[in-house]
């Protein structure tokens, strides 16, 4: 079903918004400092073409770990990138939402936009896994902060 749903995305509006994710990417990476925001753009672009079975998820939770993106630059990084980019991109997201809410066959793939509208606006910090991997990294997150909260 992800292989039919994601062929479907990618033919009627994934494709649009993955480009999009790329343009930002590319001019990102024009200027030396945008790097790390273009990085983010290209991952992002993979799976804006093909969301299906995949989830956004922090780092911080996959790892159990802080790191540069999702500690106080990442969310410096991020407001910069909302001011320049993110905000356009979530716009895109939600006028294909729209779109795609005009249709009954299309709900499923206006809610997937909404879903990449709101990790469109702090990208920074996050990473894209399968939806099994969230889940689990979600469940062993939990599992460490009730162990922590026991100890105290």
């Amino acid at each position: 079903m992800r292989v039919i749903g994601n062929l479907i995305w990618f033919i009627f509006g994934g494709v649009m918004m993955g480009l999009a994710w790329c343009v930002f990417g590319l001019l990102a990476f024009i200027s030396i400092i945008g790097i790390p925001w273009g990085r983010a753009c290209f991952v992002m672009a993979g799976f804006s073409f093909f969301p299906f079975g995949k989830e956004a998820i922090s780092r911080s939770e996959l790892t159990l770990s802080e790191d540069v993106g999702t500690g106080a630059l990442g969310l410096l990084g991020n407001v910069l990138w909302f001011v320049f980019a993110g905000f356009w991109l979530a716009v895109g997201h939600v006028m294909s939402a729209i779109l795609c809410f005009l249709t009954i066959i299309g709900i499923p793939f206006a809610i997937q936009h909404l879903k990449l509208a709101g990790i469109s606006i702090f990208p920074i910090g996050k990473t894209i896994v399968s939806k099994e991997i969230a889940a689990e990294a979600r469940a062993s997150s939990a599992k460490s902060t009730v162990e922590k909260l026991r100890s105290k």
